[in-house]
């Protein structure tokens, strides 16, 4: 049977079931589409079957495959293969979804699939070229280096790659026997018990615990005394609870009980969660750069040298309240250092906390070295009834001097930002030895203040160690600027990779379950749009 196709502007052209690649080369409109990369001689080229490739292996970045209409992708791939020759709606339809599916990817691959902003993140644009993934898939076809260009689209650090090592081995566990038979209670409280297993303790679960410290790779397989806690058993407790943020004094807890609890297939959705994040982190912007990570209560001062990123110090912090006062998330430059800083109290703070607590207990503003300033810088250091119904009015504020009781203790680290928050040292320092430290009003407390401060004045020699100290002991506040200011990013990771084992921390304020929930919707919008 003769069929007929009409070119607009040519003449019409007789062809068999066969002889539709005669008329896209005909036809000066569908022709173009015998010169692009994903067809050679009329059937998929080698390069679009490996773009499908890449995009059916997106999961091992903690992408969705179907985010890019990989199952129609494959089948049309097939078809145009091996089956006829293939007409003008599949050759559209293979380039333009293969196109789209592989712009989409290469983005999401170098900088995630979420605005940080929509999560209320602040981060500023990272310093870099903006990256334009049509561009690079045009440039990439074009050399015929599709997968190094999707290797060079994903963030180059360690920890991202070492993330995905750690994303492909508890996707390998797949659901364990281990979790099929639960976990038995916790001894109760009572007269003489704790509510915990402690060491030496029988507990009916020792079986299953060391099946699951067994599978994920905290003790190694052996014969166990199923009679007591004990040996082994108790070693591999430790180590699970090292990587899961908690005290390694092998004591069984509620806290260490609820993360045994947890599946390896939920871990994964952690890790993907932090792959994301990573996507979008503005990471090591300049030659040192200070992170903290909020969930896991710690600061990392990083540096470059000879082309490698180190660690050159890290410690423990405070942040703000998991309940009301959480400390914000964004990144900006540390310019300045206060040594015996003033604390000026927050409104917000003055009028909840301070106010009624010098109503209660007038001594409190002398015992902590409270004064009253006025819009005009007038400092008054009377408690009256009169001041302090100005400051319920907003027509004074309230600071603390510089003293041993200053709730900032003797060093304050400034980044300007809208969000009033610095880091700062606290002589409250029994609050680090915490397993939890979420404590503050919002800004940061840090473990180690002077060594905080020698890290970022690496490059004022003259501000040796002595010489911070004798600052902050001076008792007499005074600002230093900073000659090299030193970026400083508030971040939020439940896992990371250390010393080659993943480790986990608590959601604590609930950021993975709204990343978890964003992501959702946009994977659900865009398999509607494919």
């Amino acid at each position: 049977m003769t069929m007929l196709l009409r070119c607009p502007g040519r003449f019409t052209v007789s062809r068999f079931v066969r002889g539709a690649v005669f008329a896209l080369m005909l036809c000066p409109g569908l022709a173009a589409a015998q010169d692009l990369a994903w067809f050679e001689q009329g059937r998929p080229s080698p390069q679009a079957r490996q773009a499908v490739e890449l995009l059916a292996a997106a999961a091992a970045h903690g992408l969705d495959p179907q985010d890019y209409a990989v199952g129609a992708l494959q089948q049309a791939l097939a078809q145009a293969a091996t089956g006829p020759w293939p007409d003008p709606a599949s050759v559209e339809f293979i380039e333009t979804t293969l196109t789209r599916a592989m712009q989409r990817y290469l983005q999401d691959v170098h900088g995630g699939r979420i605005d940080p902003r929509q999560l209320r993140q602040r981060y500023e644009p990272v310093r870099r070229e903006a990256f334009d993934a049509a561009a690079t898939l045009q440039a990439a076809l074009a050399a015929r280096r599709l997968a190094e260009a999707a290797r060079e689209a994903a963030p180059r650090m360690p920890l991202y790659d070492r993330l995905r090592e750690a994303l492909a081995s508890y996707r390998a566990l797949g659901e364990p026997e281990a979790w099929r038979v639960p976990l038995p209670p916790l001894p109760a409280a009572r007269r003489g018990a704790t509510g915990k297993v402690e060491p030496g303790q029988s507990w009916a679960g020792l079986a299953p615990l060391a099946q699951r410290l067994v599978v994920l790779g905290d003790m190694a397989a052996g014969v166990i005394d199923e009679g007591r806690y004990s040996g082994n058993l108790v070693d591999g407790v430790k180590a699970f609870q090292r990587r899961h943020g908690l005290a390694d004094d092998g004591v069984i807890g509620k806290a260490t009980w609820k993360q045994l609890q947890i599946r390896p297939a939920d871990r994964v959705r952690q890790i993907e969660l932090a792959l994301e994040r990573l996507r979008w982190t503005p990471l090591m912007q300049g030659p040192r750069m200070v992170v903290i990570n909020i969930p896991e209560f710690v600061l990392r001062a990083y540096e470059v040298q000879d082309g490698r990123i180190g660690v050159a110090q890290q410690m423990k912090v405070i942040v703000g309240k998991a309940l009301d006062t959480r400390t914000p998330l964004f990144d900006a430059d540390l310019r300045f250092i206060e040594f015996s800083p003033y604390w000026n109290v927050p409104p917000s703070i003055a009028r909840g906390e301070t106010l009624p607590r010098l109503r209660r207990d007038p001594a409190y503003f002398e015992r902590e070295g409270f004064e009253f300033v006025a819009p005009d810088g007038r400092i008054d250091t009377t408690l009256t009834g009169a001041n302090l119904d100005a400051l319920q009015a907003g027509r004074l504020r309230i600071r603390q001097r510089p003293g041993e009781r200053n709730a900032l203790g003797k060093i304050k680290f400034v980044f300007p930002n809208n969000e009033h928050i610095y880091l700062h040292h606290t002589p409250s320092i029994a609050l680090f030895a915490r397993d939890r430290r979420d404590f503050s009003h919002g800004c940061i407390r840090v473990e180690q203040p002077v060594e905080l401060a020698q890290f970022v004045l690496q490059g004022m020699p003259e501000w040796t160690r002595e010489r911070i100290v004798e600052a902050m002991d001076r008792g007499e506040s005074a600002t230093l600027r900073v000659a090299t200011p030193v970026r400083v990013l508030i971040a939020y990771g439940t896992a990371l990779v250390r010393d080659g084992r993943v480790h986990f921390y608590d959601d604590i304020y609930g950021q993975d379950r709204v990343l978890d929930a964003a992501l959702r919707q946009v994977s659900q919008q865009r398999r509607t749009s494919n």
